[in-house]
Parts: C-alpha cells; sequence; structure tokens
C-alpha cells in the first residue's frame, strides 16, 4: 500500500498503471471501516494493479484537483486517467469488479 503525496501520486499516475486510490481522511468514520478492505485489496492486487491513499487533510491539493467532496473517495485510474470512482463505503467486491475488468 503507497501513501501518496503529490509527488508520488503524479509520478505513478504517469506510469500508466491501473490504479486504485483512497481519499480518506484520519477523523473520517467511514474511512476508519474502509481502511481494512483498501489494504487488502494492495495485498491482493499487488504486482497487478498500485493501490494506495490520500490522506485529504494532508494533500488537499490532489483532493480539490480530483473534485473530491466527500470521502471516503476511491478513485480508479488506466493510462494516466480516470476511469471510475466510488464514493462511500462500499463492499469489496465493489472494487474487485473495476479492478478486474480493467487489468
Amino acid at each position: 500500500m503507497i501513501h501518496f503525496d503529490k509527488e508520488t501520486f503524479d509520478k505513478t499516475l504517469a506510469e500508466g498503471k491501473l490504479m486504485m486510490v483512497d481519499f480518506w481522511a484520519e477523523w473520517c468514520g467511514p474511512c476508519q471501516m474502509l481502511g481494512p478492505v483498501i489494504e487488502s485489496l494492495a495485498e491482493q492486487y499487488e504486482g497487478k494493479a498500485v493501490v494506495g491513499k490520500v490522506n485529504t487533510d494532508k494533500e488537499p491539493e490532489l483532493a480539490i484537483s480530483y473534485q473530491v467532496s466527500g470521502i471516503p473517495t476511491v478513485i480508479f485510474f488506466k493510462d494516466g486517467k480516470e476511469i471510475d470512482r466510488k464514493v462511500g463505503v462500499m463492499p469489496p467486491d465493489a472494487f474487485v469488479q473495476v479492478l478486474e475488468q480493467n487489468l
């Protein structure tokens, strides 16, 4: 699991790999509920997709640039472009489906 800052996010995005990025904050209860799901998916998709997190309190410009207005928001990227997003706590299958369709 990668904890992105602006520099590492931009660099990874430019590589064009399939990415799943959780925009979250420490004070957010639903974000805390989703955390273990994201960690599990990071392990499950290691080597196949990049799974990471952006703390919106520490990296507000990233949240603003991707129009993240509610958290948790999970955004999927491929070839450097947004391909899907999920807002709120969802079951793991919601994320697995997007990952599998884009591998």
